[in-house]
């Protein structure tokens, strides 16, 4: 684990990617692409001598940090907690679907500055269709939480012609700005919020549940939604993935409803990043990512 101070004596040579967090240290970013890139590297010269490295900054840094990265000569970069909003800030350009997003994750190097997308939209909706065999597209969804990771679902359901999206959130008034922000972008699709303790009766049956809040990064951690009380989901979907089955997906198993957890996420948005650098398509390393997960495990 590096920190900005170890950029002071610098002198990597070859094709240089990191990821900057605050803590970053259990990051498994630095692992899966690593070994994508070896593994692309045993057919393509042009990636011996690639390799991603992993920072850990303070908010307050990150300016700096990003300045100093990229006159350092660094191809790319990923940003997790806290810097994906903050960063919207530092970027010369950003791409048209990370826009309403209002957040970044992955930077790529430019003449002029370093240029920002968001994959976390892409790794969703990818590991959806992985895990649960959806599509968004056509599909009701049912969305827990109103923050930024719920926000960056939200728009992507949306981009992706979603049939309805109805969003659930404990705090009215956060609920309320979400839906606001959201209204503009949604291009004909219904959008609704509600309360998680009073569920509507016009919810349909058939829905994709993606959970975007925190709940069940911890074993007591409430449920966000009781299952048993919607119309039967298709199936449900989880962001989090450690631990593996949290108490969401755990209510789902015992509903007999087909679940997935967060880790194909991880993999996906990691390989459309590692494209946006490369030009390698996201199918072909994805992959190797899970396969270097899973050996890890």
């Amino acid at each position: 684990m590096l920190t900005l101070g170890d950029l002071a004596t610098w002198d990597f040579p070859g094709t240089a990617l990191a990821v900057l967090g605050h803590p970053i240290k259990h990051s498994l970013s630095p692992l899966m692409h690593n070994a994508a890139l070896a593994e692309l590297a045993r057919s393509n010269a042009r990636f011996a001598d690639w390799k991603y490295f992993r920072f850990d900054v303070p908010p307050d840094d990150l300016p700096k940090a990003l300045q100093e990265l990229h006159a350092r000569g660094f191809h790319g970069i990923n940003l997790t907690v806290p810097h994906k909003i903050l960063a919207v800030q530092e970027v010369a350009t950003i791409d048209a679907a990370a826009q309403p997003v209002g957040a970044v994750n992955t930077l790529r190097r430019t003449a002029e500055g370093w240029a920002g997308f968001n994959t976390d939209g892409y790794g969703m909706a990818e590991a959806v269709r992985e895990g649960l065999g959806l599509e968004l597209t056509g599909r009701p969804v049912v969305l827990l939480g109103a923050g930024g990771a719920a926000r960056g679902a939200a728009v992507e359901c949306l981009q992706r012609h979603c049939a309805s999206l109805w969003i659930a959130n404990r705090t009215a008034d956060n609920l309320a700005k979400l839906l606001a922000q959201l209204q503009p972008i949604a291009d004909g699709v219904p959008i609704h919020g509600f309360a998680p303790d009073h569920i509507p009766t016009e919810l349909p049956t058939g829905a994709l549940i993606i959970n975007a809040t925190s709940a069940g990064l911890h074993p007591d951690d409430p449920v966000p939604i009781d299952l048993a009380r919607l119309p039967k989901p298709a199936g449900v979907f989880d962001m989090i993935y450690n631990p593996p089955l949290t108490p969401l997906l755990a209510a789902a198993e015992q509903l007999a409803l087909p679940h997935a957890n967060g880790m194909a996420m991880l993999v996906h948005q990691g390989a459309k990043a590692l494209e946006i650098w490369s030009g390698v398509a996201a199918g072909q390393t994805a992959p190797m990512m899970a396969a270097a997960l899973a050996a890890s495990r």
